[in-house]
């Protein structure tokens, strides 16, 4: 059995177009989150950007700053970690689908 260098970069070609393509998926995707029981809501893409995040009027105390600090931290952590979960996720399923699942660092 021979190696096949050009079916091999072939291979290579077609996995670069897919993660290409799975990016760019990715960067539509948007993830919620919601903290201190709705006051903050913060959205993010699976690019890794906030694309909005909506306040409470509920959320303002200027004698307490601090707080909606905290909220918006907090919520816009979380909308980023759950871009980036499913995005791994995406990513995983094209690995697998690929006959190379279990790749570390992406996911699981």
């Amino acid at each position: 059995m021979a190696f096949d260098m050009e079916k091999l970069m072939q291979q290579a070609a077609q996995m670069q177009e897919r993660m290409q393509r799975m990016q760019e998926e990715a960067a539509q995707e948007t993830a919620q989150s919601s903290v201190g029981g709705g006051l903050v809501k913060v959205t993010a893409n699976g690019a890794g950007e906030v694309i909005a995040i909506e306040v409470s009027p509920d959320a303002l105390d200027p004698d307490d700053p601090d707080a909606l600090a905290d909220l918006l931290l907090a919520g816009v952590n979380e909308a980023l970690r759950s871009a980036r979960a499913g995005v791994e996720a995406k990513a995983q399923q094209m690995l697998g689908e690929m006959g190379m699942g279990g790749l570390p660092g992406l996911g699981s």
